[in-house]
């Protein structure tokens, strides 16, 4: 089969066609999936990818990076507490969004680990740094560990019926904490 790809684009075809093999069920697709999806040859991909775990660790990367763009919009809020909530809400948002991609960010079916640097974490810890600086480790680690736990149990479906803004109540009850402790502790 002839690659549609001669512009230099293959990597990101393929990295797109994942995302949409991706999309239409929650099974990480095959390099040959991916390659007839994307319109080139089974070996095309190979040029880019040593491997399927190469090509889902693209994939994965991808994902942090759109996550960490929906927190940075989240962040620009008119204040602190407004924006840490917007965070909490774009990162369980985007699970629900994208639940396939979102389970292969945090799987082991990627190659590396949570990706370094300027980050969605780091984002959301610099914002509760902000409201809670004595303790903003195990407050970034409460805040974080909120959002990803919301988001897990709502994919999983382990969470019953939940009133519409069951999510924000939890994130507002989890600020509200931080902002109670932090006064306390300058206080």
């Amino acid at each position: 089969m002839a690659e549609k790809y001669h512009h230099g684009a293959l990597r990101e075809a393929l990295v797109a066609a994942a995302l949409e093999l991706l999309d239409t069920g929650d099974i990480a697709p095959s390099l040959r999936e991916v390659a007839r999806a994307a319109g080139v040859s089974a070996m095309a991909p190979y040029r880019h990818f040593a491997d399927r775990d190469a090509l889902l660790g693209a994939v994965a990367e991808y994902g942090f990076t759109q996550l960490r763009e929906r927190v940075l919009i989240a962040d620009d809020a008119a204040d602190e507490r407004t924006a840490l909530v917007a965070q909490g809400r774009a990162y369980v948002d985007f699970a629900l969004a994208h639940p396939a991609l979102f389970r292969l960010m945090f799987s082991g079916e990627k190659s590396g680990g949570v990706p370094e640097g300027d980050t969605a974490y780091t984002v959301l810890a610099r914002r509760v740094a902000d409201i809670a600086p004595d303790r903003a480790e195990m407050a970034t680690l409460a805040a974080w560990g909120l959002v990803h736990g919301l988001a897990t149990l709502l994919l999983d479906t382990r969470i019953g019926t939940l009133p519409a803004n069951a999510v924000d109540a939890a994130l507002n009850l989890l600020v509200d904490g931080m902002m109670v402790q932090g006064s306390t502790a300058t206080g």
